[in-house]
């Protein structure tokens, strides 16, 4: 979605209390001074960079990291079948968070500025099961970073490697938990598109409050997956996936609740991407917005009016009796789009160091009168 920081914040101050400098308990110590101020969010950002406005993004170099801006995360979700069409969803998401502006005067090859998460979650239709896990460590000691010549994120044995020679648009993706691993092979079948005005995706009404945000939109995906014990046998997969990125230095504006962000791909080609940003009250702010990818290419910006969002049916987690809103529809009138979206199973909540709902979605409806297809991914977070 368009700013998960709200979603980190919390996690460094569980995670990285001795990332700034060794590990320490004092708390005084410049590591949990900045724990502090970082998961209270009351600070400034003083130091960072910050989005202001339009930028012209040019590969391989922006699918590597911004160090200068406070956090960013590259976020693919995928949908694919195996042996007998067999369905299996997949989120694999790196997120860098800075604790401080600069790299701490320190000789300790422990020392860093840089916190790093990842989480990976895979839907097994089949069985009915969810596997979600996490890594968290520090940028340092090469656990984890990113480079873009070539192009490679990681945060321990969680990888994403690309081609250079190919504007690195063609990636490996590899992650494993208890009982799921994911290999995959991603080819770029359109253009990376700019979100909001350019590549410049507003946040809230104030100067800087906002995100450098680009989406590789339909990636197709060949590889295994792997359910069950180390010696389970790989099911052979193909499908679909989707590519976020984005990196910022301001969180979502004061009086946000959380959002509701859904990528879908349908069958007629076309892409289409929303975000609603809920406010305390349950309505969408002035800043939520989307895209809509033509099959060939093209590009049409959606703002809040064009769309119409309906909540269909809730699903309550057994685990944290949280009520999700997880049955949509969704319309975009002036494109004669009108889509139910229905989860391929209810319960895909990742309930990790962080909480929120994400999952793998089935997509009916009608386009023009004809009837459409498709599966893309719902993001709920703030419930």
């Amino acid at each position: 979605m368009n700013s998960r920081l709200p979603l980190v914040a919390p996690l460094i101050a569980i995670g990285c209390a001795g990332c700034v400098q060794e590990p320490t308990d004092d708390p005084a110590s410049p590591a949990a001074m900045a724990v502090r101020y970082l998961s209270d969010g009351d600070d400034d950002g003083s130091g960072y960079a910050r989005a202001l406005e339009p930028r012209v993004f040019e590969f391989p170099e922006d699918h590597g990291s911004h160090p200068e801006f406070r956090t960013e995360w590259w976020y693919f979700t995928g949908n694919v079948f195996g042996s007998s069409r067999r369905h299996y969803g997949f989120e694999v998401t790196f997120f860098r968070v800075a604790l401080a502006p600069t790299a701490p005067e320190s000789r300790s090859a422990w020392a860093t500025n840089q916190f790093w998460m990842a989480h990976f979650a895979l839907t097994d239709t089949v069985s009915g099961r969810f596997h979600a896990a996490e890594r968290l460590t520090r940028g340092a000691l090469g656990l984890a970073g990113a480079s873009h010549a070539p192009f490679r994120v990681w945060v321990e044995d969680w990888k994403i490697e690309g081609s250079a020679e190919a504007g690195a648009e063609s990636f490996r993706l590899r992650a494993r938990g208890e009982e799921a691993e994911i290999d995959l092979q991603l080819e770029s079948l359109k253009p990376a598109v700019a979100q909001g005005d350019r590549g410049l995706d507003a946040k809230g009404p104030e100067p800087g409050n906002a995100s450098y945000y680009y989406s590789l939109p339909r990636l197709a995906v060949s590889g295994s997956v792997r359910v069950g014990e180390d010696d389970a046998e790989a099911d052979e997969v193909e499908g679909l996936a989707w590519m976020d990125r984005e990196w910022a230095t301001s969180a979502l504006s004061e009086g946000i609740a959380g959002w509701d962000w859904f990528a879908l791909q349908l069958s007629d080609g076309r892409d289409l991407m929303y975000y609603r940003l809920r406010g305390d009250d349950g309505q969408a702010s002035p800043e939520s917005g989307g895209t809509l990818v033509a099959a060939g290419g093209e590009v049409r910006r959606l703002v809040r009016s064009d769309v119409v969002l309906e909540v269909l049916d809730y699903w309550t987690s057994p685990l944290s009796e949280v009520r999700y809103p997880v049955q949509w529809r969704l319309a975009v009138p002036h494109a004669q789009l009108d889509l139910s979206i229905v989860p391929y199973i209810p319960n895909q909540e990742v309930d990790l160091s962080v909480r929120y709902w994400e999952g793998a979605v089935r997509v009916s409806g009608t386009a023009g009168g004809q009837a459409i297809g498709g599966s893309g991914y719902l993001e709920l977070a703030g419930y």
